[in-house]
């Protein structure tokens, strides 16, 4: 497993880690029972997978308690949580974040959170007022890195002038690269670490579904269930999920070509898939990284910023497929 540094002064991390958004409940429908969830987390840390990030918000706590059953005595891991406002979670004023740090640390067992994130901005507090409280986290030594999550470009830079910004989380796939695009001017000029959540698009991007393919109503990729992000917008609205399978379709050739998994072909490195079962991890890890085998992905196209055709990972990144957890 390559490992990259996270910005200019993060840690060193795998180029894929675990997300664990579906280890908790509320928006995924039936998921499998606990024991099934963490053995998939510890099979993806078996195979060199160093870091897990999950979130208050997750089935309201659950996620966090499993992410610490997976974690228990391995050190080598290191766990990625976030804070939300109310009433999702504690609330970003100065007195939510600590409460949310420290109820963090006991669900999942630890003493020291690796990198906390602001899940989503509160508009009802200012972003300078939540990020100095972040910052004396650092300062106390509960936390060794803050980030933001779901940030627009504006917020993380009044966030960098009061204290450097570690690592922004944001939605990106081969399949929605908007956000990505709009910050990484920033982050390459303050050396802020990037990482990815929903880099299969949530599942479109495995290769599995056709245009007949319907959720159930208490899932959200359904569109049945509310989030305070628009993903179901951006992935699975009608017009939008066929034109997705579209793309799905032209990458099969390419990864049969290749010897990839239509996953790997579509997608880049340092992000965070969510394996609900041994078998999802394995369609991740069955075969080594592109580059373990020298091989290359280098007819996956896209539009640039200007309209130009760039490959997605062609000598190992171009500047709007491939998303590295460096920023670069």
């Amino acid at each position: 497993m390559q490992r990259r540094k996270l910005g200019k002064d993060g840690p060193e991390i795998s180029v894929i880690g675990y997300g664990a958004w579906e280890a908790g409940v509320g928006y995924h429908s039936v998921n499998p029972p606990d024991e099934e969830l963490i053995g998939a987390m510890r099979a993806a840390f078996d195979h060199g997978v160093t870091w897990v990030d999950t979130a208050e918000a997750y089935g309201a706590g659950r996620s966090e308690e499993l992410v610490g059953q997976a974690v228990a005595g391995r050190d080598d891991i290191m766990v990625f949580t976030k804070v939300i406002f109310q009433p999702f979670g504690s609330g970003l004023d100065a007195a939510g974040i600590r409460a949310g740090a420290e109820a963090s640390l006991r669900r999942l067992g630890r003493e020291v959170l690796d990198l906390y994130q602001i899940h989503l901005p509160d508009p009802q507090v200012p972003v300078e007022e939540s990020w100095s409280a972040m910052a004396q986290l650092v300062d106390e030594g509960l936390v060794r890195y803050i980030g933001v999550s779901n940030f627009p470009p504006e917020l993380v830079e009044r966030c960098e002038w009061v204290r450097h910004v570690d690592s922004v989380q944001l939605h990106f796939s081969l399949l929605y690269r908007e956000d990505y695009l709009s910050l990484l001017p920033l982050c390459q000029a303050n050396g802020i670490g990037i990482l990815a959540y929903g880099p299969l698009g949530f599942g479109v991007l495995a290769g599995t579904m056709m245009p007949h393919t319907r959720f159930a109503d208490d899932d959200w990729r359904s569109g049945n269930v509310p989030l305070p992000v628009p993903l179901y917008q951006q992935i699975f609205a009608p017009g939008r999920f066929e034109q997705h399978l579209r793309i799905v379709e032209a990458l099969r050739p390419i990864a049969q070509r290749t010897g990839l998994s239509i996953g790997a072909a579509g997608s880049g490195l340092g992000y965070s898939p969510g394996w609900r079962n041994g078998s999802d991890r394995r369609s991740t890890f069955g075969r080594p990284c592109h580059r373990g085998r020298q091989r290359r992905v280098d007819r996956v196209e896209c539009r640039g910023p200007r309209g130009r055709r760039r490959c997605v990972c062609r000598r190992g990144a171009c500047r709007c497929g491939v998303i590295l957890p460096s920023g670069s």
